[in-house]
């Protein structure tokens, strides 16, 4: 039998070491279903219930990696499916390749059945590389291009190719005019600064007073290299939620996180600081970094497009943030000025110890960041956690302390719904042996989640580990918007949009063949966690927690954050209607530029 376009795809796929392909089938890509027949499913197809899930597989699967994370989907529905898990990946910087199907060429413009111009519709989500294959000699170069491309520019690239197409039989490019022969592979590479850059960082750095450091996920690989600095300049380190895995947070200089889901900490240690360092990390919001001018300012990124961006950097270091690193250490001098680390580690002690009491504070019935706090000392040292948007987020982003070799992830630019369960599948099949953890709300199972626990009852039983644990906060509320609208608009709850069904989300889990377990009393909490962590399944927590505990922004002072959490819960009198006037008023206290602005010279009532 000849080869065909669609065999010689999978063919090419295994010559880079793609091992799975994330995706659900039609009729737009039958030639690549029988292609992948006619090789004993090698690459493995990863059946998602629905294509976006594919692409937040795939991205999970990028993230926890490192490596390019492959979906594919038919023709027209399929192909615009896909989009909002390309589009987190796009924004997050993680490469994935998509491979689409589209209509045979002889239908093309003729307005035939599931025919979209998937060329203009994936110019942007893809606009690396987005390229339509139409002859058979065109394909190896098309692939290999997008393969490479996705991940040099930790990007989303796209190959389209019609159904007719996939059933050709395959020739390779000769050595002729307007052919483009293409080989497999792409060397490791590492950029560095040139040595005038470096030297003139480094005299930035070593004039601090108080230094700050600031970390994404493009510090993940310098670990080490970021600590020695942190010590070497006296510096504290936040990080964006992207690098939450990056440094361990029982390091007593780490603030945490950084933003409206950050720690007070890494707030207040931006407010004060006279230097910052960033360090792999494109963090958008910029009223959380320092006030213009009161900061100098060196960023290192591997990215040129990603430099110079959010705040006025003196220096900007275009370079792998490991290498970079250890070439800027030499130059660094031993920090003087000790007073200025001791207080970052005082305020970071005491945070932790507000968060313990926050977590002890009683709710109807539970509450949330019990659930998150619970978890922290019972976590595997291998655990790879994913957490979706909404309120969930917050918890894992205050109460979840990474170490070690621990893996944690969700969307951060994008912040779209639903990842958090999809991203889980995409690291089990990245790491068999881990166990995987998805901190999701009751929204954004009822979206998606509870359809991709089919997907975990189709394949657990052949990752070596079989934990996998999809923990739901079900509070009957969509509630991140529901305080985003108390907060911003003085709204009360608009019960249409945001009350959702209470779903026993264990028993549904138990009628999938998985385990399940309904948490109605704080003193469940830890023996549930337990329970699902000595599984020999994957297993489905149901925890019931309270919608009236506010996720407190960090510009609160710390006793403000206990005392509030304490008197909704416990009575006050916007308890019932908390989006009452005076209860904007007391969030208000929160927000930038009110409460610490007091604490700042210049500063003005109302300024």
């Amino acid at each position: 039998m000849s080869k065909k376009v669609s065999d010689h795809v999978l063919e090419r796929l295994r010559d880079w070491g793609v091992e799975h392909v994330f995706a659900y089938p039609g009729d737009g890509i039958n030639g690549l279903l029988a292609a992948w027949g006619r090789a004993d499913d090698n690459p493995r197809f990863i059946q998602a219930r629905h294509e976006e899930m594919a692409a937040f597989e795939a991205v999970g699967y990028a993230k926890f990696s490192g490596r390019v994370g492959v979906c594919a989907a038919t023709s027209g529905p399929g192909a615009i499916h896909l989009l909002n898990g390309l589009y987190d990946a796009k924004l997050d910087h993680v490469p994935v390749v998509a491979i689409v199907g589209q209509t045979n060429r002889s239908a093309m413009g003729g307005s035939y059945q599931q025919e979209v111009d998937l060329l203009s519709l994936y110019k942007d989500v893809a606009s690396d590389f987005c390229e339509m294959v139409t002859v058979p000699e065109q394909l190896p170069n098309v692939l290999d291009r997008a393969m490479r491309t996705a991940m040099a520019r930790r990007s989303v690239t796209a190959v389209i190719i019609p159904a007719d197409v996939q059933e050709l039989d395959y020739s390779p490019p000769e050595h002729a005019f307007k052919m483009v022969p293409s080989s497999l592979g792409m060397s490791h590479w590492a950029p560095v600064p040139n040595d005038e850059d470096l030297s003139r960082a480094a005299e930035i750095l070593n004039a601090a007073e108080k230094p700050a450091i600031l970390i994404g996920q493009g510090a993940r690989g310098a670990r080490q290299e970021v600590m020695e600095v942190a010590d070497r300049i006296g510096a504290g380190v936040a990080k964006a939620l992207l690098g939450k895995d990056a440094l361990d947070d029982d390091l007593p200089y780490v603030t945490g996180a950084i933003g409206l889901l950050g720690t007070r900490p890494s707030y207040e240690m931006m407010m004060d600081c006279d230097t910052l360092l960033v360090i792999g990390s494109s963090f958008p919001y910029t009223q959380f970094l320092p006030e213009f001018g009161q900061a100098r300012a060196v960023q290192i990124d591997i990215d040129p497009h990603m430099v110079g961006l959010r705040y006025p950097f003196e220096v900007n270091l275009v370079g792998d943030a490991r290498e970079t690193l250890n070439r800027l250490l030499p130059l660094l001098k031993h920090a003087k000025h000790s007073s200025w680390r001791k207080k970052i580690e005082k305020d970071t002690a005491r945070w932790w110890e507000v968060m313990q009491r926050r977590a002890a504070v009683d709710a109807d019935p539970i509450n949330p960041e019990y659930v998150a706090h619970a978890l922290n000392d019972l976590l595997p040292e291998n655990a790879v956690l994913s957490a979706d948007s909404g309120s969930a987020a917050n918890w894992y982003a205050r109460h979840l302390r990474l170490r070690g070799a621990m893996r944690g992830s969700l969307s951060g630019t994008l912040a779209t719904m639903g990842p958090g369960v999809p991203y889980a599948i995409g690291a089990k099949f990245a790491h068999g042996d881990r166990p995987a953890i998805a901190l999701v709300g009751d929204g954004a199972m009822q979206m998606n989640g509870m359809a991709e626990l089919i997907t975990i009852a189709k394949y657990w039983q052949e990752w070596e580990d079989p934990r996998l644990i999809v923990a739901v906060y079900n509070n009957q509320d969509l509630n991140q918007v529901t305080w985003e609208m108390r907060a911003m608009s003085g709204a009360p709850q608009f019960l249409p949009s945001q009350s959702i069904p209470d779903i026993p989300y264990g028993d549904a889990a138990r009628l999938f063949g998985l385990h399940g377990v309904r948490v109605e009393k704080p003193e469940e909490v830890r023996g549930a966690w337990e329970t699902a962590l000595a599984a020999d399944r994957p297993c489905v927590l149901d925890f019931v927690t309270d919608p009236a505990v506010p996720p407190i922004p960090p510009h609160a002072e710390l006793d403000q954050i206990e005392a509030a959490a304490t008197a909704v819960l416990k009575g006050d009198s916007d308890r019932v209607a908390m989006a009452r006037q005076g209860f904007k008023a007391k969030v208000q206290e929160f927000l930038p530029g009110h409460r610490h602005r007091e604490d700042r010279p210049g500063a003005e009532p109302g300024q």
